[in-house]
């Protein structure tokens, strides 16, 4: 039996996801969470095979839940799945050690053949994304990233540096480093650019 654990924000999707996988006999979803955070409590309490993870999410997206999980829980193996095909997500996805990246609009079958296969060790991604991930590569670091990510949200200089305990000087630097390597008019502008390229 494999155990899934189903995270994906919006609650009508993740419970539709969870009934379809385990209407599969060998496959037993034993949670569901409705963000990266969520997920992370209920994996410290619960053992779980596969965590079957949405990227845009509040508090914490797929990426970064699969980011956290490679660093702390590095036996557990993370699937991706999303509407999204942008070439940044897939790429930062596999650099997160992600076994699989499933669009989902993908029929119910192809997924459930994924998850059986992912639990043999293997990974599963479609020949054209993982082509999508090699032709467009990331500029920015991952400080320029957090700090554009914010400044994308709405925060200013001061609420960003607080928040990544850094000066307003450095996150100043950031963004303008951002701002640059993005060929952007101003801050939003370059979050806009990063965000639409899956960089995010």
């Amino acid at each position: 039996m494999i155990n899934v654990l189903v995270v994906e924000d919006q609650q009508m999707v993740r419970e539709a996801i969870s009934a379809l996988v385990g209407l599969d006999p060998f496959i037993n979803v034993v949670g569901q969470a409705q963000d990266g955070k969520a997920a992370l409590t209920f994996l410290h309490e619960n053992t779980v095979d596969i965590v079957l993870s949405d990227i845009e999410m509040p508090n914490m997206t797929g990426i970064e839940l699969a980011e956290s999980l490679q660093k702390n829980n590095a036996s557990l193996k993370t699937m991706i799945m999303t509407t999204f095909s942008k070439a940044g997500y897939i790429k930062r996805a596999m650099n997160a050690g992600v076994y699989a990246f499933i669009l989902k609009e993908a029929p119910s079958e192809q997924l459930i053949n994924a998850i059986k296969t992912v639990q043999q060790g293997k990974k599963v991604i479609d020949p054209e994304l993982a082509l999508l991930a090699l032709s467009d590569t990331d500029p920015l670091n991952d400080k320029e990233r957090k700090a554009l990510k914010l400044a994308g949200d709405g925060l200013k200089t001061h609420d960003i540096a607080a928040k990544l305990f850094l000066s307003e000087g450095t996150v100043r630097n950031y963004l303008s480093e951002a701002i640059s390597k993005l060929n952007a008019v101003n801050r939003v502008d370059a979050a806009r650019i990063a965000q639409q390229k899956g960089w995010l």
